[in-house]
Parts: structure tokens; C-alpha cells; sequence
């Protein structure tokens, strides 16, 4: 099977141009690739894993990815899929995010001896000269066809402002550059970057009469859109430091039926054969899916010790209630009344409720245990003594839990 039968075969290709000569430049590893990163946080998160997975598969069959870290564009920010306009940042914050994104990157590309490059588009994005911009790249652009673009429409109800719709045209301006200068023919993206996509290819056969190709890849659970890497306490982060690696795993473990296979078959580096036999899975089986995809994945972000350690951790927690990883909740003096604090009170000091209304109704649904023990009386107190006396593991429902220490 060549590389992009089996691109196709995993479901990771959404539309491309020119399919013969992308099938030729990947399967002989000629392809030089670029994928867009906006440094808009200090971390990348699962939203961008499909991305990294693919430019590790493609550079793993000897094509070369180009990491594309936009702070140049980071300065506009991306209208795609916004429905208000993004808040701007700093030139230091953006430059920060940049070098927190490169560290988290080297663990799925190789930058070694030029086998990869990372580069930020503000190193010519920054310096041009706008009467320049509009003579030797806006000519080329239609405002009419534009306006058509899907990044476009989802915004021009609460109004798009002109900074966003310059978006376009900068992330075009980057293929340009980045085919000259270092050779780059093709570019990928997700599906709502297709009209920025078409908008390079373009650029560069009107300006030089050359051929450069666009492919779109799926992005992962589309049916879900943006609920993509988020929970409901935020994002899911790839810097240990803001989501460990437990919570990691526990996110991809607690994945639905209906889509672990697709997520094991779109971002797992498992053989296709061994995802084919798990295609009749069912029941029970399905949870076993689940923590291959959870420990893969997580051995991929954080390596297979903490993967290791975060499946011991998930497995002790159900099994006994217990895990020496996990999320940790603080309960200090302050918090005491009385030389204790309620269900209620942890439940909010632990995050697993938004307020003690709510910590109330789930006592009363049944959905609270400590310690695998199931809470019925809303007024029951916990002292520091009994905190300290074990591992205290508070969990609300199936998939919210935490360990509650005392200092």
C-alpha cells in the first residue's frame, strides 16, 4: 500500500487538487509540506494532533515537513470558524507561544540535519510594504470570489472587519514565499482552510507560472466541530503542565463508542490490519479500544513511562477508587467550618461542581462517591484527619474525579 492509499484508507484526506501529481510527490517522497500553526496560546492542544500526526506519517515516508509557526498572521488572526474576532496579542507573547510550540513539535518531528524546518512568517510578513502588498499580491485576489469563502460567510452576520479579511491574502502570501525560498509544493489543512488553501496554489501559478498543490485532511470527530480538544474544564492541552498526562489519557479514554475507532484509525500509528479486526468490537471490547487509543496517544505526547503510569492510574482508580495520578483538588483552613468541610464544599473546591446548588443535586442523583463509596447525605463532613488518612479520590459521574489532599 502506498503512503496515500493508506492516507485515504485512514480517512484523513478530505479533498485535494491535483490528485496525481500529490499521489507521485508523496509516494516518492519529493513533497516539501507546509502546515500553518497561529501561536494563539502557549501550548498546542488535541485540535492540532491531527496536523502533527500527519507531518510525522510524511516525513517517516521521507517527504519534508515545514512547520509553520504564523506570527505574522498571529498579529490579524484567522476568522475561520469565529464567529467574533479574535483578541490581538503581543509581538512578546506571540514570540513566547512560538518557542513553547517548537518544544511540544520535537516530539513528533525530527528538525535534525534539515530533515524538517520550523519557520514564523513574520520574518517577512512583518517587514512588507503595503503599496507593495496591494500591487504585487492583491491584483491577484477576487473580492467577489472572496466573499464566497465559507471563513468569510461565518462572519460577515456580526461583521467582519477588514484586518480579518486581509487573513486570506497573508496565508496565500506564505505559500508564495515558502515555495520560493525553500522549495515548499504543497500545503495541508483542515477543511476550513480550503479557500486559504486555493487562495496559494493560485498565487503561485499566476505569479510564476508553477505548480504547487493543496490537501485538505479530516479534522478529527468533524461531526463534534469545535468541541474538538475541549471538555467541560477547557481545553485539552499537550503541555503537561496545563493538562498531565493523566487527564490526557483520560480524555482520549473516555472517547464515544462511536468514535474511537475512527480516532485510533486517524491518529494511532497502529497497523491497519490490527484496526481492521477491531471493526467488529463491540461491548466490552470497546472500552478495551478506548485504552489502546488513550495509551497510544499518550506515549506519543509524553512517552510511554507516563503512558504507563497513566494507565496503572486509570486502572487503580476503577478498580479500587484510588490512582496515584490524577487531577488533585487542595483543601486548606480556610475552607473548614466547624473543623470540617461538606460534600457540598469539595465538590466546589474541587471543581467538579459550579456551585453548591449543583454540588446538591448530584448527591441527590446518586453521582458522587468517595473513595468508590457512594455519598447520599448532602450534609455529610469530611475532617482533615480523614483527607489525610488515605488517598481521598472524590469522583462526580463517570468521567469527573479528583484526589483531595489537605494543607
Amino acid at each position: 500500500m502506498t503512503l496515500y492509499d493508506e492516507l485515504v484508507a485512514r480517512d484523513l484526506i478530505a479533498q485535494v487538487t491535483d490528485e496525481e501529481e500529490i499521489k507521485e510527490l508523496i509516494n516518492d517522497g519529493k513533497a516539501v509540506f507546509y502546515i500553518g500553526f497561529d501561536p494563539t496560546a502557549d501550548s498546542l492542544h488535541v485540535g492540532h494532533f491531527m496536523a502533527l500526526c500527519l507531518m510525522k506519517r510524511m516525513q517517516m515516508a521521507g517527504n519534508k515537513p515545514i512547520a509553520l509557526i504564523g506570527g505574522g498572521t498571529g498579529m490579524i488572526g484567522d476568522p475561520s470558524g469565529r464567529s467574533d474576532m479574535r483578541q490581538m496579542m503581543t509581538p512578546e507573547i506571540i514570540q513566547h507561544n512560538c518557542d513553547c510550540f517548537k518544544k511540544q513539535m520535537s516530539r513528533f518531528i525530527d528538525f535534525s540535519e534539515g530533515k524538517a524546518l520550523m519557520v514564523n512568517n513574520a520574518d517577512w510578513l512583518m517587514d512588507l510594504n503595503y503599496i507593495d502588498v496591494l500591487r504585487e499580491v492583491g491584483t491577484h485576489f477576487s473580492v467577489n470570489r472572496m466573499l464566497t469563502a465559507e471563513c468569510y460567510k461565518q462572519r460577515m452576520e456580526k461583521g467582519l472587519s477588514f484586518l480579518e479579511f486581509n487573513y486570506m491574502i497573508m496565508q496565500s502570501y506564505d505559500f508564495y514565499v515558502l515555495y520560493q525560498k525553500y522549495g515548499c509544493n504543497m500545503q495541508f489543512g483542515g477543511d476550513d482552510q480550503w479557500s486559504n488553501m486555493l487562495g496559494g496554489t493560485e498565487l503561485i501559478r499566476r505569479k510564476l507560472g508553477k505548480d504547487a498543490y493543496a490537501m485538505t485532511i479530516n479534522l478529527l470527530l468533524n461531526s463534534e466541530g469545535k468541541k474538538m480538544g475541549k471538555t467541560q474544564s477547557g481545553a485539552v492541552w499537550l503541555d503537561p503542565e496545563k493538562t498531565s498526562p493523566f487527564e490526557f489519557y483520560q480524555y482520549w479514554r473516555n472517547v464515544s463508542d462511536a468514535d474511537v475507532l475512527k480516532c485510533i484509525k486517524m491518529l494511532t500509528f497502529l497497523p491497519l490490519e490490527e484496526i481492521q479486526a477491531m471493526e467488529s468490537w463491540e461491548g466490552s471490547q470497546l472500552n478495551r479500544a478506548k485504552e489502546i487509543l488513550a495509551f497510544e496517544l499518550t506515549n506519543l505526547v509524553h512517552g510511554e513511562e507516563e503512558a504507563k503510569k497513566a494507565e496503572e492510574s486509570a486502572k487503580s482508580l476503577f478498580s479500587s477508587g484510588n490512582a496515584a495520578d490524577m487531577p488533585t483538588a487542595v483543601v486548606t483552613e480556610n475552607d473548614l467550618r466547624g473543623g470540617g468541610i461538606d460534600i457540598l464544599g469539595l465538590l466546589v473546591c474541587a471543581s467538579l461542581a459550579a456551585s453548591r446548588a449543583e454540588a446538591r443535586r448530584n448527591v441527590e442523583q446518586g453521582g458522587v462517591t468517595v473513595n468508590g463509596e457512594k455519598v447520599t447525605d448532602v450534609r455529610k463532613i469530611y475532617t482533615p484527619d480523614e483527607i489525610m488518612a488515605q488517598d481521598f479520590v472524590l469522583k462526580r459521574g463517570k468521567k469527573k474525579f479528583c484526589k483531595v489532599i489537605f494543607e
